[in-house]
């Protein structure tokens, strides 16, 4: 639906419309809140559009989900064995997740996820005037919501997200509009985002600021095009943060910009811990062939053994093909001598070599992983599901080694 089109779809009354008008440093800006799965926000949009003159348009996305709504069919061609390679096999999977939230929601009411952001781009594109894409990457907000929080509470994460993929309850088109006081991602880590002050902090406060400074930089870089009046449109969640830091934020834009766009570096005590655990148990296998090589023997089958198992376990699990099973098998015990892509991401990999996926399982990914048995017959998902069992698996073995070799020796 065009912006000249809104006349032939009712009028929402825009007062009723979570909008805020908020003056800086020359610059009008109009904050409209909305809802990311609904009617009345995607006409709140047109109608803003079609009645006010602007002279630039802001949308609550980052470069990779514009170019997700521009071109819906680009993760078609998406290079999986690269994605493992590259360690990215969590951030695809936790999009994907996130996206069939929004997909559910969508599904009960034939409007596709973010389709007031979509209307605001073809607003921008239409009137010829510049579309500014104020959100932080989505990989880093995630990134920055996984390292905010303890090891206990990120279980809380993953359960949110899974919670939100196989809910199966209808939700009444009221509900959805009072999506309105929330976030998408908030929601989509239901009452968990709520209680975790971290989690909230990186989801939502950080992204205020983080807009926010985005306004500002933007328009500072628009001088000489004066763009007197800028429609912003943002998840009404964000609206009253947002336009909160629009109105007292003082540091340079671009420093708050880069700041709150830095990847957390990784927690070392995880890597020292594993590292630890695993001199410790060779320390064991060395002691036990100190004291007889036939106990020697028995500790380095029982590494072998239970690494090798339960990462085969793992791919077994997944339902992959028998040789994923035999390269998690052969990965597990040698990932100490072997630093980089973990047996997770050699299983899967060879997953991916034995099952190519086929077009047809990009097509209908989004579709097949709402329901639990896509994970196990659509081949994208099956490949991350490998991934992530056989690292688990791998992760079990070396504990379960550790405690039963050491346990050998007394």
């Amino acid at each position: 639906m065009s912006v000249s089109e809104t006349g032939l779809r009712p009028t929402p009354d825009l007062n009723a419309q979570p909008i805020e008008r908020v003056q800086r440093d020359g610059v009008e800006y109009v904050v409209l809140g909305t809802a990311h799965v609904s009617r009345t926000s995607v006409e709140a949009v047109q109608t803003l559009l079609a009645n006010e003159s602007f002279n630039a348009i802001a949308v609550e996305l980052c470069e990779s989900r514009a170019q997700g709504m521009r071109d819906p069919e680009a993760f078609k061609q998406m290079d999986l064995f690269r994605v493992i390679r590259e360690g990215k096999a969590g951030m695809v999977a936790a999009s994907l997740v996130l996206s069939t939230f929004q997909k559910r929601l969508a599904d009960q009411y034939g409007i596709q996820p973010g389709a007031e952001m979509k209307a605001a781009m073809d607003g921008a594109t239409e009137l010829d005037v510049p579309l500014w894409l104020i959100d932080r990457e989505v990989g880093t907000t995630l990134k920055r919501a996984w390292h905010s929080v303890g090891i206990w509470q990120r279980f809380g994460l993953l359960g949110g997200l899974l919670a939100s993929v196989f809910e199966r309850e209808t939700i009444d088109e009221k509900e959805i509009e009072k999506l309105k006081q929330g976030d998408m991602l908030e929601s989509a880590f239901s009452e968990f985002a709520t209680e975790s002050a971290p989690l909230y902090r990186s989801l939502i406060a950080e992204r205020d600021a983080y807009m926010a400074a985005r306004l500002r930089e933007e328009a500072g870089r628009s001088v000489t095009a004066n763009p007197c009046k800028v429609l912003v449109v943002i998840g009404a969640g964000h609206l009253k943060g947002l336009c909160e830091h629009l109105r007292i934020q003082q540091a340079d834009p671009s420093v708050t910009v880069s700041e709150l766009a830095q990847t957390p570096p990784k927690a070392r005590w995880p890597k020292w811990l594993a590292v630890g655990l695993v001199l410790l148990i060779f320390a064991a296998i060395g002691y036990a062939f100190h004291r007889s090589p036939t106990l020697g023997t028995q500790a380095l089958r029982d590494w072998v053994l239970f690494t090798g198992g339960f990462a085969a376990l793992g791919a077994l699990l997944a339902r992959a093909h028998p040789l994923s099973i035999l390269a998690a098998f052969v990965a597990a015990p040698i990932k100490p001598f072997r630093p980089g892509i973990p047996a997770g991401g050699i299983s899967a990999m060879a997953e991916v070599w034995v099952r190519r996926p086929r077009v047809a399982d990009f097509e209908s990914l989004r579709d097949d992983i709402v329901h639990w048995s896509g994970w196990w017959t659509n081949r994208v998902a099956r490949t991350l599901l490998n991934f992530f069992l056989v690292s688990m698996g791998t992760i079990v073995g070396e504990y379960t080694a550790g405690i039963h070799i050491i346990k050998s020796l007394f």
